[in-house]
């Protein structure tokens, strides 16, 4: 039987595909400009382009699709009956985390300006499957705490830092690059990690330990080896699991089930329990928080820097679907209210990528302002980035109206994932308490976060306002914890501000300080006031695929 049309199909976007999602985003390759060395800048255009163009292509989007339609299944036992205790992932799960280990996205440690370009990198790699994101976030950030015994560090940090990705489950020394997870809380404790009841017993061997107890969440209980943390004689310690013995025999490494998770899906997170499970230690005995502490602030800002992308995907899709698609006599993005959520998004999306990419910048400087600049400006751009995300991708997905909707458009994805940053590695709360442990602790930090805004001083009324009302914040911290979360986001905002009033374009400067800093916006997107350039707002963010597809 002839097939029948009723209509022909038109106003609809063509696929967003076919284009280099690193050079499209003007804020993200202004970032890299700004603070990557000169000496490799021109190489790291180059290595970030050739990631932007995969990121970008039919296949890679294509794989993440099938990565979460068919997520990763718990396998026990054997056919025999044996414990086996593997996850088995889709084929399309390994292509992309192969793409992404060769692309240098665990190797930040050990090449110039190299959280700089690896930070560029993770924001465009979330937007093409953020699930990979947990085990690159992982391996990369357990470096700073391996690196508590010389030994381990010596012998881990360049299977962790290689760009070769081997799935193989064997003996760690036997592959050319290994992969780490983290276990951390535990079911009576969650964030309160001294409340941990795993227990750590001292062998023969020097260094070697036997843990028994459980981990409530191991997030990619696949990889080589897993930070953990465990109740040793001399108390809460660090210690590294290896999941395949250095004989080629199995770890006790037990694992009771996955997460049925809101997103995330394409990526494994278990319920692990340890009987008899052979450790290394890592540090001193009792010393486990600040063992692990370099790994957790490392974690924090992948998780501002997977917000920022995930935010940074969610707008160029609107913007793509609002420059094609035509309603009322004329194209959406021409419509004044749309631009004006399209272009209070782009703003939301711009502070987060400058706050980000600045934060890698000081990890890559070394010295001791920025590494206390760090200890305050991680937790505040951590809580804020991550909370902005999920509004700002709702509020893409109803630019599309009933399209985004769809799980086809990739919106619904990029919504149900947008929680999870702020979720993980300590929620909004711990993070706030964080950064008023780190304000009384440590005046240092308070010091290096306040130079650093200063040097905006007087470029904008409406900033130096912020900043007078931050002083008055900070100067009675009586009953300072029931406001902590005001005083963070205060903090954050004043950071994101100062960044965009020295190195962004006017217009964009303009109504971010307008917006955000001088209260004159509502309580949703699309509340810009009159008066300021929107349109040229929003061209900036447009990414330059007019034709793509």
């Amino acid at each position: 039987m002839a097939g029948t049309s009723t209509h022909t199909v038109t106003n609809q976007p063509p696929p967003l595909v076919g284009y280099d999602v690193f050079t499209a985003d003007r804020a993200l390759v202004e970032a890299v400009e700004r603070h990557a060395g000169a000496d490799v800048l021109d190489e790291a255009r180059s290595e970030l382009s050739a990631l932007g163009r995969a990121a970008g292509s039919a296949q890679l989007q294509e794989w993440a699709v099938q990565a979460n339609e068919h997520p990763p299944r718990l396998r026990t036992h054997d056919r025999y009956g044996h414990r086996i205790d593997e996850v088995d992932f889709h084929p399309a799960w390994h292509r992309l985390l192969g793409k992404a280990v060769s692309a240098g996205l665990t190797g930040a440690w050990v090449r110039p300006s190299g959280h700089v370009r690896r930070a560029a990198g993770f924001l465009v790699w979330t937007q093409v499957e953020a699930g990979t994101c947990c085990p690159l976030s992982m391996t990369h950030a357990a470096v700073p705490a391996l690196r508590a015994d010389p030994r381990l560090a010596a012998e881990w940090e360049p299977r962790l830092t290689s760009t070769v990705y081997d799935r193989g489950l064997r003996a760690a020394a036997q592959k050319p690059g290994a992969l780490v997870g983290m276990g951390m809380t535990e079911k009576q404790g969650g964030s309160d990690v001294r409340a941990n009841t795993t227990e750590a017993r001292p062998l023969a061997e020097p260094g070697a330990y036997e843990l028994t107890g459980h981990k409530w969440f191991c997030s990619a209980p696949m990889s080589d080896a897993f930070l953990v943390l465990a109740q040793a004689p001399g108390g809460l310690t660090c210690f590294l699991v290896p999941r395949v013995l250095p004989d080629g025999s199995r770890n006790v490494f037990l694992l009771q089930r996955l997460k049925d998770k809101l997103g995330n899906r394409s990526n494994a997170s278990a319920e692990v329990e340890f009987a008899g499970t052979w450790a290394r230690r890592v540090g001193e005995e009792g010393g486990g928080v600040r063992t692990i502490i370099g790994m957790v602030a490392a974690t924090r800002l992948d998780c501002a820097l997977g917000s920022a992308g995930l935010m940074r995907q969610a707008v160029v899709q609107a913007i793509h679907h609002c420059s094609h698609r035509e309603a009322f006599g004329g194209r959406l993005v021409d419509k004044p209210l749309m631009r004006n959520v399209l272009a209070d998004l782009a703003l939301e999306s711009e502070a987060a990528t400058a706050l980000a990419l600045r934060l890698a910048a000081a990890y890559d400087d070394g010295g001791e302002r920025e590494r206390a600049f760090l200890r305050l400006a991680v937790p505040a751009a951590k809580y804020w980035i991550t909370k902005r995300c999920a509004p700002v991708a709702v509020e893409a997905a109803e630019c599309l109206g009933g399209n985004g909707y769809v799980e086809e458009s990739g919106l619904p994805r990029l919504v149900r994932e947008s929680p999870l940053n702020s979720i993980w590695e300590g929620a909004g709360n711990v993070q706030a308490l964080d950064v008023l442990r780190a304000l009384q602790r440590e005046p240092g930090a308070l010091d290096a976060c306040l130079t650093e805004i200063g040097r905006s001083h007087g470029a904008d009324h409406r900033l130096d306002r912020a900043v007078k009302d931050l002083f008055s914040e900070l100067a009675d911290l009586s009953d300072v914890e029931g406001r902590a979360r005001r005083l963070v986001e205060r903090l954050a905002l004043v950071l994101q501000g100062s960044l965009l009033v020295r190195y962004a374009p006017a217009e964009v400067a303009d109504a971010f300080c307008a917006s955000r800093l001088g209260g004159d916006h509502g309580a949703a997107f699309g509340t810009l006031p009159t008066g300021l350039d929107l349109a040229s707002i929003v061209e900036r963010a447009r990414p330059d695929v007019c034709d793509a597809g």
